[in-house]
C-alpha cells in the first residue's frame, strides 16, 4: 500500500487554542472547562484547572451552574464529543423550545 503524505495530520486545528480556556463535551454527557495545554491528532487532550459541571440529580441531561475542581486532566480522544473556545461564546435560549 502506498504511504500518503501527511497522514498523521489532525483534521481539528487546535494549536490556536493551546494556553486558553476551552470547553469540552464528552459523550458520557459530562461536561469541562479548563486551559488546553496539549493535544494529538486523535484529540487526546491535556487541560489544566478543570472545572467539570454537575449534572442535576433530578435530570441527569441538564447541567447545573455547580462545578467541582478536577485540576489536571488527561482526555480519550475517543470520548470527546465538542471542543469550544470559552471566550467569544455565550449560551442563548433555545427559541424553537416549547415551554
Amino acid at each position: 500500500m502506498a504511504k500518503k503524505e501527511g497522514s498523521s495530520k489532525s483534521v481539528l486545528d487546535l494549536e490556536r487554542y493551546l494556553n486558553q480556556p476551552v470547553k469540552v463535551k464528552f459523550s458520557g454527557g459530562r461536561e469541562v472547562k479548563g486551559i488546553l495545554k496539549g493535544h494529538d491528532a486523535v484529540a487526546n487532550l491535556v487541560l489544566d484547572d478543570v472545572q467539570e459541571y454537575l449534572r442535576d440529580p433530578e435530570d441527569p441531561y441538564k447541567v447545573v451552574d455547580e462545578t467541582r475542581s478536577l485540576g489536571l486532566v488527561v482526555a480519550r480522544g475517543t470520548s470527546v464529543m465538542l471542543i469550544c473556545p470559552v471566550d467569544g461564546t455565550e449560551e442563548i435560549a433555545n427559541p424553537f423550545a416549547t415551554a
